[in-house]
């Protein structure tokens, strides 16, 4: 099979782009499929640049603003190389590579991909309308406001500490713990560097959970526990060491299934398709609540989906090739719909 894996670009999840991008190649290239690898800022890669890009570090630190370039998808989906293609896996994240823009693209050129289609990626990228549909849906989630608000108005409908952080990114890029009014300006100043509205949201102590979903099956429950501070920050994601990441987690039964069930009817509610990772709290009570759902989540070895995977028995390049039978499978968000 022929499969193009599309990455990074200039967009503020760049390097965890190529660092799945990378992983993916190989494992797809192990398998024996005809691989192209194809930057999104450049194109086609020839092979004596391939290894220079694919072989970038992620910075410690997040980027500090949104990226001014776009990636040049149009003209790369009509470039030379990609001819008799049968699959664009998708290793963007963040941006215009997981918000249902080029999902769209790819339709309209009727390019098979992975992952969710153009109308699941849009609602789940729109944090601010996830959480609505996650509510629709019976699925707990933190109070939350958007921007413009006043500290007043927090204070009073939600309640400090808050997180304060983009609409629409990943990776956790702009985000902010707040503890008190004083830094709510500046908080939300830093969020809206990275573009559109800014979320306000009401910070639930306790435990990380996250669990990855695969072709409508929740996988293992996860637990994430940095190593410093209390939120599973940029840092602690992507560097080494900077956080404990347990699958699975220390939880019964009964709680390891609500985050299972929760999770897949998250999955649902946002209309997703072959896989997605979807995180959560636990508060000191024991109550679940639903912070996203992650529609391209990381796909190094070491990221939480593929741990998650590995945990119940699915490997790397095991996870690798069911995400592009269930590409193949999804042609769009109709194909989505349940």
């Amino acid at each position: 099979m022929k499969i193009a894996v599309l990455f990074g670009g200039t967009s503020t999840e760049r390097d965890v782009s190529v660092a799945s991008g990378s992983q993916v190649i190989g494992a797809l290239r192990k398998a024996g499929h005809e691989v192209v690898a194809v930057e999104a800022s450049r194109g086609v890669l020839l092979p004596e640049h391939e290894h220079q890009v694919l072989s970038e570090r992620i910075d410690r630190l997040p980027p500090v603003e949104a990226k001014a370039h776009e990636p040049q998808l149009p003209a790369i989906v009509a470039s030379a190389g990609l001819e008799d293609l049968d699959l664009m896996f998708l290793a963007m994240h963040g941006g215009i590579g997981e918000d249902g823009t080029t999902q769209g693209l790819l339709e309209l050129a009727g390019i098979p991909y992975t992952g969710s289609g153009a109308l699941g990626s849009a609602l789940a990228m729109d944090k601010d309308v996830a959480k609505r549909l996650f509510l629709a849906a019976g699925v707990p989630t933190p109070r939350w406001l958007m921007t413009p608000v006043t500290s007043e108005e927090v204070d009073q409908q939600i309640g400090f500490p808050v997180i304060v952080k983009p609409n629409g990114q990943g990776s956790t890029v702009g985000l902010s713990l707040v503890s008190d009014r004083s830094r709510l300006d500046g908080a939300i100043d830093l969020a809206a560097g990275f573009g559109g509205q800014v979320m306000v949201e009401q910070y639930i102590p306790g435990r990380e959970l996250t669990v990855g979903i695969l072709d409508d099956v929740a996988l293992a429950v996860g637990e994430i526990i940095p190593e410093t501070g209390d939120i599973f920050d940029y840092t602690a994601k992507y560097q080494s060491g900077a956080a404990q990441e347990i699958f699975p987690a220390g939880l019964s039964e009964r709680d390891a299934e609500r985050v299972r069930e929760l999770g897949l009817t998250a999955h649902r509610a946002l209309k997703l398709a072959s896989y997605s990772r979807v995180d959560f709290r636990m508060d000191p009570d024991g109550g679940l609540w639903c912070l996203e759902a992650n529609t391209l989540p990381g796909l190094t070895a070491g990221s939480l989906l593929p741990k998650s995977a590995a945990a119940v028995g699915i490997s790397f390049p095991e996870l690798c090739e069911r995400i592009c039978r269930g590409g193949l499978a999804n042609r769009g968000d109709s194909d989505a719909e349940r």
